[in-house]
């Protein structure tokens, strides 16, 4: 981030609105905020409003008056403002959920052919009066050629088009568009502020381009942009009123319950998506936040299923419900499903950062032509396998099936074909992987949710198959005597299910939000136990290989200021990551002129305050932002010279000739343009300018030889921007969470390789070829000396 340029402080002129302490202190605060800060000022406001509500209440007589009324039903008003604003983002979600939905099953079905009774409609709605293992002999559908080459070139054509429109478009208008987006909404509900990322360009291009990459046949998925997409629509929507753009908490509020909607319209699971807002997304969740999600999942899964965009009546593709029950011989194959998940998420998070790393080094200039490269060579390796060649959600509507009731696609279930079937379901699993490792974090919107149940289901699907088949030939063994004989004893559907469940798990390391979203998927009560039981495996597996959530991993990859929960034990004392060289400001003995010297001379956001003599003894701490603004507001009332001395602490008979006691009690924030002015006006009279109104006198202080370990929880659960450092009343230091991460990333480490060094892919690319080139020479030796004999 560039470094800002000191301000020159205007003398006169300027006009400033309502909202601009406000507008400035988000600039400020472009990297982290301040949530102390945040809940003094929303303290504030509430005050005030309590304060003017009460003198209307009665009259001179103490009867109920119409300002009175007026009053209560602005409290009334109040009391819904949160609930229409969750409402009116619940239904936007909704609305942009299945307008998705609807373009990118058509955008996919281009690419096979077209409709002749409506160039709109895609396969399904072309062909709806035909059952759809009957799709093949639909008169109203066109494929472009009945030749195969030509069907795989107009395949490939479009799927580069498809790509190439999406890359254009993102690089070109919305660079944030890119990626999931997953790992920047965790981080932003932690504090970090990312100006653009939830803007209305990023929603537009990402809503556009979307579509699109889903159809080009990229190895990625729709679920995880949904959510940074949900998230759009709720910082827009919420950014119409002044109670949530002016409050940072309220603003996150509603960011994590759209993120929690987001989910629920992606997988058709409301309470699915509340526990992963829960357990992914949101560093602190309150009961409130917990309704609100939950109330905005709801109306944005009940607009979805009120569009009804698959004219199924069901809220996703691969919907089903299993009516038969498990046996437990077949845990032991549920165990190896989890031990799969587990492998596939250690794998794909190891391999997928080393893959950005080499994109960061070798390809940033080079997204377009990347993301082309990738969905060719997706789509020429795919289009010849039945799985792969189809969209993922489709693919696992399949997989998911049980054998009866039109669940044999493409002889699927027959026995005749079950070995060549599962060798094309391991084909499809481990081609898919290198897919997702490869194209996961190129520069279009690309999710991993999908991909990796996409994966999971195949594999699943396979282990399904094998098992039938070892029934089939071992019927009258002692394991498979629970087996009903008139009932199919295995389903092969189940274990897809499973395994979807697994990869997702892996990858993303959640377990409780991926039993309830499975369960809502397919409304099988009787495999929530199953399912619980995979996911175990699956964590233990990812536990004893150290692995972490690939969001989590691009968080440290990218460096962004957030705090892993982690227990990890430093040793250290907070002194030793503090900073001691610090700007401060004395409590008196100042003049303008020296403070905006301060001001120009330093680039920090807030000053500590100390004692004027050699003590050093701290009286408080006063924000840039503040300090500027107050300076500019007398400047242009025209109250205070460069030699006006300067004063930042109160006097005994300050606070009852102010008359704002309800304000200034702590820092005056958010105060409004009428009431900012009258509070300068005051403090500047007799020539001294009075900052203390301004200056929190009760700053977030330590001492030197707390742990570091007590302060980052500090910072984690309280949320300061800056913690001071104190030894016996005397400023010692100050720390912030840029201090800690910088301290945890160079100051404890142990040795290992990181994702970007030579010992990174270019690193595994050259052992590869060394050990290649090695094998081939010991084999050129092995046969001249052989060739001797």
């Amino acid at each position: 981030m560039a470094q800002r340029q000191p301000l020159n402080l205007p003398t006169n002129g300027g006009h400033f609105d309502d909202d601009e302490l406000e507008q400035i202190r988000r600039y400020e605060d472009f990297t982290t905020i301040d949530w102390i800060q945040d809940s003094i000022l929303e303290r504030n406001r509430r005050l005030r409003n309590s304060k003017g509500s009460r003198v209307l209440y009665r009259g001179p007589l103490g009867e109920r008056t119409t300002a009175w009324l007026r009053a209560q039903f602005n409290k009334i008003v109040d009391a819904g403002h949160a609930w229409l604003v969750i409402s009116l983002v619940g239904v936007g979600i909704g609305v942009n959920a299945a307008l998705i939905s609807i373009i990118t099953e058509w955008l996919s079905d281009i690419k096979m052919g077209y409709c002749s009774d409506g160039w709109w409609l895609n396969q399904q709605f072309c062909c709806w009066e035909i059952e759809s293992n009957e799709m093949d002999v639909c008169p109203s559908w066109h494929p472009w050629s009945t030749v195969t080459p030509a069907r795989w070139l107009i395949y490939v054509v479009f799927a580069a088009l498809f790509s190439f429109i999406a890359a254009h478009l993102v690089r070109s208008m919305a660079k944030y568009a890119a990626s999931s987006g997953i790992s920047e909404i965790k981080c932003i509900l932690a504090g970090f502020v990312m100006q653009g990322f939830l803007g209305f360009a990023t929603f537009f291009i990402k809503s556009i381009t979307l579509p699109l990459v889903i159809a080009s046949g990229l190895s990625v998925g729709k679920e995880g942009p949904s959510v940074h997409v949900a998230c759009c629509i709720g910082s827009l929507v919420a950014g119409l009123f002044k109670k949530f753009r002016q409050s940072q908490g309220k603003m996150r509020e509603i960011i994590t319950a759209a993120s929690a909607a987001g989910v629920a319209v992606a997988f058709g699971s409301p309470i699915g998506g509340v526990l992963f807002s829960i357990e992914e997304m949101s560093s602190a969740f309150s009961i409130r936040t917990m309704w609100r999600s939950f109330f905005c999942a709801l109306v944005a899964t009940f607009t979805l299923q009120a569009m009804n965009p698959f004219r199924t009546g069901k809220l996703v593709l691969f919907q089903v419900t299993y009516d038969r029950d498990w046996h437990f011989f077949e845990i032991i194959f549920f165990i190896i499903l989890g031990i799969f998940g587990g492998l596939y998420g250690a794998f794909v998070v190891k391999f997928n950062l080393q893959v950005a790393a080499f994109r960061k080094k070798h390809l940033a200039n080079h997204g377009v032509a990347e993301a082309v490269i990738l969905a060719t060579l997706t789509a020429m390796v795919g289009y010849f396998n039945r799985f792969l060649r189809i969209d993922m959600t489709e693919s696992m509507s399949i997989l998911f099936r049980e054998c009866d009731g039109g669940g044999d696609y493409d002889n699927l279930c027959q026995t005749s074909v079950q070995w060549p079937m599962a060798n094309s379901l391991l084909l499809a699993t481990f081609i898919r992987i290198g897919l997702v490792v490869i194209s996961y974090g190129c520069k279009v919107p690309a999710g991993i949710f999908v991909p990796s149940m996409a994966i999971g289901a195949t594999f699943g699907r396979m282990v399904g198959i094998m098992v039938k088949a070892v029934y089939r030939a071992y019927s009258h063994s002692g394991i498979f005597a629970v087996c009903d004989p008139d009932v199919p004893c295995i389903t092969p559907g189940t274990y897809a299910f499973l395994g979807a469940a697994a990869a997702l798990s892996g990858v993303m390391r959640i377990t409780v939000t991926v039993v309830v979203i499975m369960f809502e998927l397919t409304g099988a009560l009787t495999y929530i136990l199953p399912t619980m039981i995979v996911l175990l495996v699956t964590k233990a597996v990812g536990d004893f290989l150290g692995t972490r959530g690939i969001a989590d991993e691009m968080i440290r990859f990218n460096g962004y200021p957030f705090l892993e929960h982690d227990d990890h034990d430093y040793n250290e004392p907070v002194s030793k990551v503090m900073k001691s060289d610090l700007h401060t400001l004395f409590v008196s003995g100042m003049c303008v002129r020296d403070v905006e010297e301060k001001l120009a001379s330093s680039t920090v956001k807030g000053f500590p305050i100390i004692s004027s003599d050699s003590s050093r003894l701290l009286v408080g701490y006063i924000g840039r932002t503040e300090l500027r603004y107050v300076l500019d507001k007398a400047h242009k009332m025209g109250d205070i010279r460069p030699n006006t001395p300067c004063l930042f602490i109160r006097e005994a008979s300050d606070q009852e000739d102010l008359g704002l006691s309800g304000i200034t009690s702590g820092p005056a924030l958010g105060v409004e343009e009428e009431i900012a002015t009258e509070l300068i006006g005051t403090t500047a009279s007799n020539d001294i300018l009075k900052l203390w109104p301004w200056v929190n006198q009760t700053p977030f202080t330590v001492a030197s030889h707390l742990p570091l370990e007590i302060v980052m929880q500090l910072f984690k659960r309280m949320g300061p921007r800056v913690i001071l450092v104190e030894d016996h009343g005397v400023l010692a230091g100050l720390v912030t969470v840029k201090d800690v991460l910088r301290f945890t990333a160079t100051g404890n480490d142990d040795g290992g390789a990181t994702w970007d060094d030579p010992e990174g892919l270019d690193g595994l690319l050259e052992d590869v070829w060394i050990g290649l080139t090695d094998v081939a020479d010991s084999t050129w030796t092995w046969c001249r000396r052989l060739i001797r004999r």
